[in-house]
């Protein structure tokens, strides 16, 4: 039993689990029971009180693996698996304002409970109130809006599925998602939401049978074949949801359990609102590294290369840094696959493969129209890669970006295309490598301070960095309960400078170029992570996940 105000629980913990070690699980929990003074529970028939169920965030219930089970005088019984985790049952007291009595039960029934398809219907019936979007097809006719119950008005024994499927988009657009993961299990199908670039569970667990109906729904919104269950299907569609259009591109994919779904959200509106004031200044560049980079991308020609893995913003950079220097003296075009966010002023161009509009292509043909400045989205291959790097041979600034590890890894990448060292060095003016980090959440941060251990196997000197106060988020309401929100750009920035250049030309190994780079000032991506955690954005834990450790010297 408890009575007590918030405290969070550090995102790191997980919920309720059941007491370690063997047997019968049962006996487990009637032991705790004993244990900790306070009663055992069977939830196999026990009664549950609907009403009650309605009075507690469902969120919570998913996220702690908890039930309530009955309303006393100024208290909540709840069922859990282990009543000694007394600072989890801290948190949802203070989050749901009541005092708490624990009482026990199996982990298996209280997950069953949760799984139950009345329960996936309450997150429904929750998330549902000001669910207010229409799904808009057809690219001919766009004003033509078509509702959701209007596609499937003669399936009205699946009703609940498609309040299923139309309440997971309306919440991962009320959370940020940027993507939605429905993956199937051999006994249940999964809802993730993707929020600041790390996945997280949606709901409850929904029951195996209905996969086939939600993958359906799915395929319906997106115009793609029901009856095709055997081979990887790709589409879209749109939602009009709080006045603007959204679009979601879709793929399905079949694997051992039936077919799992992504949806990737792309918020044109919205961000394009964004990117028209979009500034190198929000990007999250150290003050030198910033400086610099700004000098690269107004000069008159040569190549801005920006590297990174799928999804670590060096698109975003890119739009930054061309919303600085556009101007109506300047023709600036772009060529991208495909164009997420338009921007005003900008020549854009959709890469479409199928029709043969691929990157060589169109760069060859935006050649011809007089640019001063190019974006490509993306190097790929040998001829795209000639092709941009003669362009900035030839009096052009062009912007692209290559998938590579770091800045050195790209001079590698290129030569192995068979572009020609000579003319690549010449063309190149600066790479920056990009990552993103998580900030921490401002609602629920915290000073902490970890052990000698801890910050030795983050390649840390503990006599320099004992004394100083690390921030950490607790989690919250706000945060989701994972401590963070939002996420900030870490850089490395690569001068191309003589001696670089012939260091790259006389094919010396890549620790040279790394050296000769440390001399000329450049901070690699690593110590930009810690100047990120000094300043107090981000955690040691965050930057762990996302750059290498280097032993402390």
């Amino acid at each position: 039993m408890a009575e007590t105000n918030v405290l969070p629980l550090p995102a790191s913990t997980p919920a309720f689990s059941p007491a370690p070690g063997g047997g019968d699980e049962r006996a487990q929990a009637e032991a705790l029971a004993r244990r900790y003074h306070t009663e055992f529970v069977d939830l196999k028939n026990f009664k549950i009180q609907h009403e009650l169920l309605r009075t507690v965030p469902v969120e919570l219930m998913f996220r702690y693996n908890f039930v309530p089970i009955e309303q006393m005088d100024g208290a909540l019984a709840i069922a859990v698996s282990d009543p000694s985790r007394l600072m989890v049952l801290d948190e949802i007291a203070g989050l749901l304002g009541a005092r708490i009595v624990a009482r026990v039960a199996t982990l298996s029934q209280i997950t069953d409970l949760l799984k139950k398809t009345e329960q996936s219907q309450r997150v429904l019936d929750e998330a549902s109130e000001g669910l207010t979007f229409d799904v808009v097809t057809g690219d001919d006719n766009p004003d033509e809006n078509i509702s959701i119950e209007k596609l499937t008005s003669d399936a009205e024994e699946i009703n609940p599925i498609i309040r299923l499927v139309d309440t997971t988009i309306f919440t991962a657009l009320e959370r940020r998602a940027s993507d939605i993961h429905i993956e199937s299990y051999d006994d249940s199908v999964h809802v993730k939401y993707r929020i600041d670039g790390v996945l997280q569970e949606a709901m409850a667990p929904i029951a195996r049978e209905h996969h086939a109906t939600i993958l359906g729904r799915i395929k319906i919104m997106s115009e793609l074949d029901i009856a095709e269950k055997r081979v990887p299907q790709d589409g879209r569609f749109r939602v009009r949801y709080k006045g603007r259009l959204i679009d979601f591109r879709v793929s399905i994919m079949p694997t051992v359990h039936g077919e799992n779904a992504v949806l990737r959200v792309l918020d044109k509106e919205s961000m394009s609102e964004k990117f028209s004031n979009l500034t190198l200044d929000v990007v999250g560049f150290a003050e030198d590294d910033l400086r610099r980079f700004r000098r690269y991308i107004r000069e008159p020609y040569g190549m801005v290369l920006v590297t990174g893995p799928t999804g670590s913003g060096k698109t975003t950079t890119l739009y930054a840094a061309l919303n600085e220097i556009k101007s109506d003296e300047d023709k600036i075009i772009t060529i991208e696959d495909p164009v997420e966010y338009q921007i005003r002023g900008i020549t854009q161009i959709p890469v479409n493969e199928k029709k043969g509009l691929t990157f060589a292509r169109g760069l060859r043909s935006i050649l011809r129209h007089d640019p001063d400045k190019i974006l490509v989205g993306e190097i790929r291959d040998q001829e795209t890669a000639q092709i941009a790097i003669n362009s900035a041979l030839t009096g052009h600034l062009v912007f692209t970006t290559v998938h590579a590890n770091n800045v050195v890894d790209v001079l590698g990448r290129f030569l192995n295309m068979g572009v020609e060292a000579y003319n690549f060095v010449s063309a190149l003016n600066c790479i920056l490598a990009q990552r993103l980090v998580r900030t921490i959440c401002e609602y629920c941060a915290r000073p902490v301070r970890p052990s000698d251990e801890e910050l030795l196997a983050s390649g840390l000197e503990p006599d320099e960095w004992r004394s100083f106060e690390f921030r950490e988020g607790l989690g919250c309401m706000e945060c989701g309960g994972t401590g963070y929100r939002g996420r900030t750009a870490i850089h490395e920035l690569l001068d191309l400078s003589d001696n670089i250049r012939e260091i790259i030309l006389a094919k010396k190994p890549t620790s040279e170029i790394r050296r000769e780079a440390q001399k000329e000032g450049m901070s690699f991506l690593r110590e930009s992570a810690l100047d990120r955690v000094r300043r107090g954005f981000t955690t040691l834990k965050e930057i762990n996940k996302v750059t290498f450790i280097e032993a402390s010297r």
